[in-house]
């Protein structure tokens, strides 16, 4: 539709300055023919012209057709309008001619055009007998026209590429918030994870325990003891759960408390000793960091209950001015050691609990270690503080997992 309005405005143009010339004719017979002559030969690059522009789309567009077309439109005015009179006023063809040049055609083929127009300026200049207001004058106008066009094609290119830059960049956003919408899945699975293999792992060693009282027949009390523990936590699990998804957009206790419960926890579900100790002054942590080690630590707990039964634990955190420790420690059972092995208890998440420790805790920019050392067995986790954070490694973390 623009296209076709531009070129109604050149049709307009070219009758108006077709009125201007013949209504002024110069001086002499020959003059005069040879701006009819250049009249006509315009029209018919005009014709040629509007075929070329309105036909295909640009990039289909033969560029020598083209420039053949504005040649002949751009020369025939230049040299109608050096025969002076009122056909002066058709160098304003060849000044647009010069224009659509510069801004269709490659470099070399607008130069082609503009050098012919001023060739066909300065021939009818010497052969009417022009001074050098027509001599200099009218091709100032044509260079001035092809300079135009020039500036038109650069403003078009930073135009396209300032369009396909911003398509990259909508196409990075969308890939971005692809890349969050992943993350943040990605991120509420491991929390429903540590909640379920914390809560469940603990579950079923409760029933376990529970199972094996009643097939024995010994202490049905102590069973149903054990079977409303197992009640209770599964209510406990289900509201963890519900909070999971919450853990890190809202503001968490202090770690030491939290490990605390933990500690108070795991010595009432599975009577055994726990011994929570927390030393050095409390340091900057972000809720990520701390939801990781307290994942950790719960993980931990459900080890100890699993692979050692019966034994003590022991949590310690400390806290320093770069770095945060945390470790869960506990003597390995006799089932471990020497003598006759026990059946091993089931795993409740399949063995990925040490993996997705790991995981948390190198988004946390953290370290994992884990196996066994003078004492039993120990996981200890760290993490960088303060402005001290740096990137995360994987060093040590490829000890035994249980």
């Amino acid at each position: 539709m623009l296209r076709a309005a531009v070129w109604c405005v050149r049709v307009i143009g070219y009758v108006l300055i077709g009125l201007l010339t013949f209504l002024e004719p110069p001086a002499g017979h020959r003059g005069a023919t040879a701006q009819t002559v250049a009249y006509a030969l315009i029209g018919v690059g005009v014709a040629a012209w509007a075929v070329i522009d309105l036909g295909p789309a640009p990039e289909r567009r033969h560029p020598r057709a083209l420039a053949a077309a504005l040649t002949l439109t751009a020369a025939a005015a230049g040299f109608g309008a050096a025969a002076a009179g009122g056909g002066t006023s058709l160098i304003a063809y060849a000044a647009v001619a010069l224009i659509a040049a510069g801004t269709d055609l490659p470099l070399t083929p607008a130069l082609t055009v503009g050098a012919v127009s001023l060739l066909a300026i300065e021939v009818g200049g010497v052969l009417f007998d022009q001074g050098i207001g027509t001599l200099v004058g009218l091709p100032l106008l044509l260079v001035v026209g092809l300079v135009t066009g020039r500036n038109r094609l650069a403003y078009r290119v930073q135009a396209e590429q300032s369009a396909a830059l911003l398509e990259q960049y909508q196409q990075l956003r969308a890939e971005q918030r692809r890349a969050d919408v992943l993350d943040e899945r990605t991120r509420i699975a491991r929390e429903i994870h540590d909640v379920l293999a914390h809560s469940l792992g603990a579950l079923g060693i409760q029933i376990q325990a529970a199972r094996a009282l009643l097939s024995d027949g010994q202490d049905p009390q102590r069973a149903l003891e054990v079977l409303a523990t197992a009640q209770r936590m599964a209510g406990d699990g289900l509201v963890e759960t519900r909070r999971a998804v919450q853990a890190l957009r809202t503001d968490t206790r202090p770690l030491g408390e939290e490990l605390a419960e933990s500690a108070a926890e795991h010595r009432e579900r599975h009577r055994v000793p726990v011994d929570c100790q927390v030393t050095g002054p409390p340091v900057a942590l972000s809720p990520e960091a701390t939801v990781a080690l307290l994942r950790t630590a719960r993980e931990a707990l459900v080890n100890c209950a699993k692979h050692a039964p019966g034994q003590p634990v022991t949590i310690t955190l400390v806290h320093r001015p770069e770095r945060l420790r945390l470790s869960v420690a506990n003597p390995v059972g006799p089932a471990a050691g020497g003598g006759a092995a026990a059946a091993p208890l089931s795993t409740a998440d399949m063995g990925y609990g040490l993996t997705g420790m790991r995981e948390r805790l190198l988004l946390a920019h953290g370290t994992l270690t884990a196996g066994r050392d003078s004492d039993g067995w120990t996981v200890t986790a760290e993490v960088p503080v303060g402005p001290n954070q740096g990137p995360s490694t994987r060093a040590d973390t490829e000890r035994p997992t249980r």
